[in-house]
């Protein structure tokens, strides 16, 4: 008699897995407007996360008020005039810090990278970068496209509930 086959547990592929980590990052953020996290993975191991949010020992934008909020700038423009280090800048200054080689490694980032961020990631070696929401920042693609730097946002489909992925 053949023993009944169990369901497998229903497993997140990866991209899903370490963009729902870099969901969970982004809760740690100060910014008033919007709230990003990043995670940087070589060989499926995680090297650093980031979230964006003011320096080590300055006051956190929710303490003072956000500057951006006050004189109305857009989304994507005059980065300057923010406290904050965005996620991946974060990520990717935690990475120096603790002294961890980025080189052919993938960035998760809850929204696609600015064209600052961008130029950072290009220069960390950085081969991939997986978003699962939008930023209005053209040039930034265009940028990492030229440095040939695959970007993709993760689509997430349904699969049949006895599926396991790998």
């Amino acid at each position: 008699m053949k023993a009944k086959k169990r369901k497998k547990d229903l497993r997140p592929s990866w991209d899903e897995y370490f963009l729902e980590i870099a969901s969970i990052v982004s809760k740690r953020s100060t910014c008033l407007r919007r709230k990003v996290g990043a995670l940087i993975v070589k060989e499926r191991r995680i090297l650093a996360t980031g979230y964006n949010g003011t320096p080590s020992g300055i006051r956190h934008c929710s303490e003072i008020g956000c500057l951006r909020i006050k004189l109305k700038v857009p989304s994507g423009q005059r980065h300057e005039l923010c406290r904050g280090l965005h996620a991946e800048q974060n990520a990717l200054l935690q990475a120096a810090l603790y002294g961890i080689g980025l080189k052919d490694s993938a960035l998760y980032i809850t929204n696609q990278p600015c064209i600052i961020c961008a130029k950072m990631i290009i220069n960390a070696g950085i081969k991939e970068v997986v978003i699962s929401g939008e930023y209005p920042d053209k040039l930034a693609r265009e940028f990492l496209d030229e440095a040939g730097i695959k970007i993709r946002k993760y689509q997430q489909t349904s699969r049949p509930a006895d599926q396991q992925t790998s």
